[in-house]
């Protein structure tokens, strides 16, 4: 029997990782979750430009008889996420689910953004080899020496980003690393994007609409607080793994 080459053919599937969003649900009313996410987001509604998003239920602290599965849906896509599939799903819970056309991925191999695993402490790394080749250097920091405008986006895929010039508002910093401006910054700052809690964000002039480091986020609708408003600024994640909270603090750089 003669198959058609796969060139020729009109469809392929190969199997994948599915690199995607875990939205981790402790709440399932559109409502609640709405008045939260306004309030973790800022209301912009373009914020997480059109990525994949697998809802976790794990996280329930009971369990809802129902789900407002198209509302929940409408809703998470307003924030420009795209509800793909559910795991850790309750049994009664499933049949909605799938009416509403989202997959079941409790088996599927997710890129989950977990935090990267620690560092082996002293006593359990291996003695270095007198032959070991030296470790490769990470080179990847991304240097951006003009003024980032609204509307534009800079990620810094695996590494650092360093700007330095001004970030207007609605300009958008993203890297998988740490951020360091050296302008003012207006607009938002996400860093440790890939899951990385040691991921700091420095700005000699901070003014930030919105900041995040491994998925912890601060607004600032309200303004910025008196001791930071454009003051050189350090924010970064503290607590422990589980309570982290984002911390600024105001630095003094003479």
């Amino acid at each position: 029997m003669t198959f058609p080459s796969a060139a020729s053919r009109a469809i392929e599937f190969r199997n994948a990782a599915l690199g995607a969003t875990i939205a981790v649900l402790r709440e399932t009313a559109p409502a609640l979750l709405a008045d939260d996410l306004h309030k973790m987001l800022g209301g912009m509604p373009d914020f997480f430009n059109g990525e994949a998003a697998v809802l976790d239920f794990a996280a329930l602290p009971h369990l809802p008889a129902q789900v407002d599965w198209a509302g929940l849906i409408s809703l998470l896509r307003r924030y420009r996420l795209q509800p793909v599939g559910v795991r850790n799903l309750p049994p009664e819970l499933v049949d909605g689910a799938r009416r509403a056309g989202l997959a079941l991925l409790d088996g599927a191999e997710l890129r989950d953004r977990q935090p990267p695993s620690p560092a082996p402490t002293r006593a359990q790394a291996p003695a270095p080899a007198a032959t070991a080749a030296p470790a490769p250097i990470n080179a990847g920091t991304l240097f951006i020496d003009r003024p980032l405008r609204s509307g534009q986006q800079i990620y810094a895929r695996g590494g650092d980003l360093v700007v330095l010039a001004g970030v207007s508002h609605g300009a958008e910093l993203i890297a998988d690393g740490s951020i360091h401006c050296y302008g003012p910054l207006r607009g938002r700052a996400l860093a440790g994007a890939q899951g990385n809690t040691a991921a700091r964000i420095v700005a000699t002039n901070f003014g930030a609409e919105l900041i995040s480091i491994a998925g912890m986020y601060r607004t600032f609708e309200q303004g910025i607080p008196e001791p930071l408003a454009g003051r050189a600024v350090l924010a970064r994640l503290s607590g422990p793994a589980n309570e982290h909270k984002l911390d600024l603090q105001p630095l003094q750089l003479d």
